[in-house]
C-alpha cells in the first residue's frame, strides 16, 4: 500500500469492477456452469437502454473481473435460450416458464448445464438488477462459475435510498453505477430550490436523468422555505409556488422528503414559540417552548395537507414522506392524536435509534442521535410504525442507516460491525411485513461505503435470500480477504459487533471527539484571558464545506437533556463503558494482527484497509475516554481552595495531556494510508493529516496556560 493524498479515496470508490477478481485455482463444481470467451450476451434488438446498460455492464464485469471476453449480440425475434449464451430480456420478451416476475424489482435468474443463462425482469430496470446479481455470485466464487437452477429474486423492499459516498450532493456516473452495485435502488438529494442544493447551482434534472439510466429513483430531500400558515388567504397560492414549482421543474422526481426541523412555519399552537428555533428570544431571554418543527402542533396536519395538495395537483403519483422523528420524544398520545390528522396519502417516516431509553445502572443514558449501538429499536420507532399501520397508511418509511454507517464515529467509511447490522435488518425485515416499513433511509449526509452492510441486505431482503448471517458473512470475508482468514475476520467482526454494547453516544460525544477521532481539541477550561475571550474555539474546515466544523462542538460539557441523567452522575459510568469497549476493541485487533499470514497476496490491501479502520476507530475511543476524563479533572480543577490538591489535579492534567498527544501521533499512518478516514461529506477533512498536526499545536498551546495557571496557583 502507498500513502495517500486528500481524496485518493475517490480512486478507489470508481472502481466498481474490481480487476483480477478470478481465483485461477477455483475448480469447476458438478453442479455448476462456467462462462468463457466462447460465451455471448444476448439483448433483444431494440431494446431499452437499461438493458443495453446491463449488457455492456456484465461484459466490462467479465473482461476486467474475471478475465472473460464476450460479444454483446442484438436480434430481433425472440431466439428462446441457447448454449452459451447470457439472454437478458424484460419479461414481456421471456419465453421462460411461468411463474414469471410480477412484482417492481423482481427478475428470474435461470442458469442451465446445456442452455445458458436466462435473466428475465419485471422490466428492463429489473434485468439490470438480475445482472448484478450474476456478478456477485461469480464474486462470491471467484471464478466466472454459476450453479445450475432456477432462481426468483423478488425485493422486499419498496425503495432503499442514499446520499451519495463521494461528496455531499455530488453524483457523477460512476457514484451512480456504485451504488447500483452496491444495491440502493434511489438516491437522495437535499434540493434548496429549484436547480438548487447544498453545492449551489446544479441541473437536478439532469442528475435525475442519469440517475434513472442506472435503474435509480430520486427523492428530493427537502431544504425548501415555506414558512406560511395553511390558514392565510393565500396558503394555497404560495405552497404550490414552492412545492408545486419544484415538481413542476423537476417532474423526474419521485418524492419529497420533508423533515419537521428544515419545515418551520408560522403555527399558532400556543404550547410552542410560534417562530423558528434561532428566532424563539425575546430581550436576550430564550423561550424554553419547542419551536414548530419540534413538536406535534395542532395545526401542523394543515400544513402538511397544504404541502402534499400543492405536490400532487402537479405530480399525483409522486410520494410525499414525512420524517416525524423532531417529535419522537414526545408521549404517544400526542404523536397518535398528530397521525389521526395527517393525510392517508402520505408516507410516515420513522427514526430506528434516536430516543431510545437505555438504562446503565440505575441512570437514564437515551440514544440521542443515530447509532449503531441500539440494535434493538426504541419505542418512538415501534410504536410509531404499529400507530401508522392501524391508521391505514399504505407505507411507513425509517431512518435505518442499514448502509454501514452513523454517526457513532462521524469520519470513517463503514462501522466494521457486522452482527450488529445484522440484527437491525432482522428487527426491521419483521416490522416490513407487520407493519409495511418497507422504505428505507440508509444513510444521512455522511454518505456510504462498499462494505459487508450491502452483501447482508442483499439477501436480507430479497424473498429467497440466505438468512443465515454467520454463513453471509464468511462468503464475504473469504471474498474479501480469503478463505483461510475468513473463520478469523468474521471472529473480528463479532467481537467489535459486542463492542458496542458499551459505546457512548451522548450529544457531547458525537458532536464532540467521536466527530472528529483523535483531532478533536482538548481545551484547558479555567478562563486566563485579559480580554474576557471565551474558551471555545472554531473547529478549522474547508471553507467550501457545507457543514464544516459548525457541526463540531470544541468546549467539551455535558448537553443535558430533559430524559437524561446529568452529565455528572454519568461520566464515572460512561468511563467504565468506555473501558470495557476499549479493552474488547483491542482484542480485535489483536485477532486481526494474528490472521496477516493467511491472508494471500491479492487481498492484502483489504486486510490492511481494515486494520486502519480497527485503530482508528480504537484511537477515538481512547479520545473520548481521555475527554471525559479531561472534563471532570477541569471542574474539579475550579473547586477547591488549597494548593496542594489543586497543583495534583493540575498533574493529572497535563499527564492526560501527553496521553492524548501520544494517542494523535499513533493516528498519523492511519490517515496518509487510507484518505477515506478522517473525511465526512458535509464536513470534508476533520482528521486528516493537517488536523492531526493542529490538535498536536492546540495542544502545545493548551499545555502554555496549564503551565500559567500553574504560576498563578504558586503566587
Amino acid at each position: 500500500m502507498q500513502q495517500e493524498k486528500n481524496y485518493d479515496f475517490l480512486k478507489r470508490m470508481r472502481i466498481v469492477h474490481q480487476p483480477d477478481r478470478r481465483d485461477v485455482a477455483a475448480v469447476l463444481n458438478s453442479d455448476e456452469t462456467a462462462l468463457d470467451n466462447s460465451w455471448k450476451i444476448v439483448i433483444p434488438a431494440g431494446a431499452g437502454p437499461l438493458i443495453r446498460r446491463a449488457a455492456d455492464d456484465f461484459q466490462d464485469y467479465l473482461f476486467t473481473s474475471m478475465n472473460v471476453s464476450v460479444s454483446v449480440v442484438a436480434v430481433r425475434k425472440n431466439p428462446g435460450r441457447q448454449a452459451k449464451t447470457v439472454l437478458m430480456v424484460p419479461k414481456s420478451f421471456c419465453t421462460c416458464p411461468n411463474p414469471k416476475p410480477e412484482k417492481k424489482g423482481a427478475f428470474i435468474l435461470d442458469v442451465s448445464a446445456d442452455q445458458g443463462i436466462v435473466i428475465c425482469g419485471f422490466d428492463e430496470r429489473a434485468v439490470f438488477y438480475g445482472s448484478l446479481r450474476l456478478e456477485d455470485l461469480m464474486n462470491l466464487r471467484e471464478a466466472p462459475f454459476v450453479k445450475v437452477g432456477r432462481q426468483m429474486r423478488e425485493p422486499l423492499t419498496r425503495m432503499r435510498s442514499v446520499h451519495s459516498g463521494c461528496g455531499i450532493d455530488d453524483f457523477p456516473d460512476w457514484q451512480l453505477n456504485a451504488i447500483v452495485h452496491a444495491g440502493f435502488t434511489a438516491i437522495d438529494i437535499f434540493i434548496k430550490a429549484p436547480d438548487t442544493t447544498t453545492r449551489g447551482y446544479c441541473n437536478v434534472n439532469d442528475v435525475i436523468e442519469r440517475a434513472a439510466s442506472y435503474g435509480l429513483d430520486t427523492v428530493l430531500y427537502s431544504y425548501l422555505k415555506s414558512y406560511k400558515h395553511p390558514d392565510d388567504p393565500d396558503a394555497a397560492e404560495f405552497f404550490d409556488s414552492v412545492y408545486g414549482n419544484i415538481f413542476r421543474r423537476h417532474p423526474g422526481a419521485a418524492a419529497i422528503h420533508l423533515v419537521g426541523e428544515s419545515l418551520s412555519f408560522p403555527s399558532k399552537d400556543p404550547n410552542t414559540t410560534g417562530k423558528p428555533y434561532k428566532e424563539s428570544v425575546r430581550d436576550g431571554i430564550p423561550d424554553t417552548r419547542p419551536s414548530p418543527g419540534w413538536y406535534t402542533c395542532c395545526d401542523y396536519p394543515a400544513y402538511v395537507k397544504c404541502v402534499a395538495d400543492a405536490v400532487h395537483k402537479v405530480k399525483p403519483e409522486a410520494e410525499v414522506i414525512l420524517n416525524t422523528y423532531n417529535w419522537g420524544y414526545m408521549p404517544l398520545e400526542n404523536r397518535r392524536k398528530f397521525l389521526e390528522a395527517v393525510p392517508r396519502d402520505i408516507t410516515v417516516h420513522a427514526t430506528y435509534d434516536i430516543f431510545k431509553i437505555n438504562r446503565r445502572g440505575d441512570l437514564s443514558c437515551p440514544t440521542m442521535d443515530y447509532s449503531i449501538s441500539a440494535a434493538d429499536p426504541g419505542f418512538y420507532f415501534t410504536s410509531e410504525a404499529e400507530t401508522a399501520a392501524e391508521l391505514g397508511f399504505k407505507h411507513v418509511r425509517v431512518t435505518s442507516n442499514t448502509a454501514g454507517a452513523s454517526w457513532d464515529f462521524g469520519t470513517v467509511p463503514y462501522v466494521p460491525v457486522p452482527f450488529r447490522w445484522a440484527r437491525r435488518m432482522q428487527v426491521l425485515k419483521d416490522y416490513l411485513f407487520k407493519c409495511h416499513v418497507d422504505s428505507f433511509y440508509e444513510t444521512h449526509h455522511y454518505g456510504w461505503w462498499p462494505n459487508p452492510c450491502n452483501d447482508l441486505e442483499k439477501e436480507l431482503f430479497f424473498s429467497d435470500g440466505e438468512t443465515d448471517v454467520e454463513k453471509i458473512l464468511l462468503k464475504c470475508a473469504a471474498r474479501d480477504y480469503g478463505k483461510e482468514a475468513a473463520a478469523e475476520i468474521v471472529g473480528v467482526w463479532k467481537i467489535w459487533s459486542d463492542s458496542m454494547d458499551h459505546y457512548i453516544g451522548t450529544n457531547e460525544d458525537q458532536y464532540g471527539p467521536w466527530r472528529t477521532g483523535p483531532a478533536y481539541p482538548f481545551i484547558f477550561q479555567p478562563n486566563i484571558s485579559r480580554v474576557m475571550a471565551r474558551k471555545e474555539i472554531q473547529f478549522p474546515a474547508a471553507p467550501y464545506a457545507h457543514f464544516g466544523g459548525g457541526i463540531v462542538r470544541t468546549l467539551y460539557m455535558p448537553y443535558e437533556n430533559a430524559n437524561q441523567s446529568p452529565g455528572p452522575l454519568r461520566y464515572p459510568v460512561e468511563i467504565g463503558e468506555l473501558e470495557k469497549m476499549l479493552k474488547m476493541w483491542n482484542q480485535g485487533l489483536e485477532k486481526l494482527t494474528a490472521v496477516k499470514a493467511s491472508v494471500p497476496e491479492r487481498k492484502q490491501e483489504n486486510y490492511l484497509r481494515l486494520g486502519l479502520l480497527g485503530k482508528f476507530i480504537r484511537n477515538s475511543i481512547r479520545t473520548t475516554l481521555h475527554m471525559k476524563n479531561w472534563w471532570i479533572l477541569n471542574m474539579k480543577l475550579q473547586i477547591p481552595s488549597d494548593r496542594k490538591t489543586m497543583l495534583s489535579l493540575l498533574d493529572q492534567i497535563e499527564a492526560l495531556a501527553q496521553q492524548e498527544i501520544e494517542n494523535v501521533k499513533d493516528t498519523f499512518d492511519v490517515v496518509r494510508m487510507d484518505s477515506r478516514i478522517g473525511w465526512e461529506p458535509s464536513m470534508e477533512y476533520v482528521c486528516d493529516e493537517w488536523h492531526l498536526e493542529w490538535k498536536l499545536r492546540q495542544m502545545e498551546s493548551m499545555l502554555g496556560e496549564t503551565a500559567a495557571y500553574r504560576k498563578m496557583i504558586l503566587l
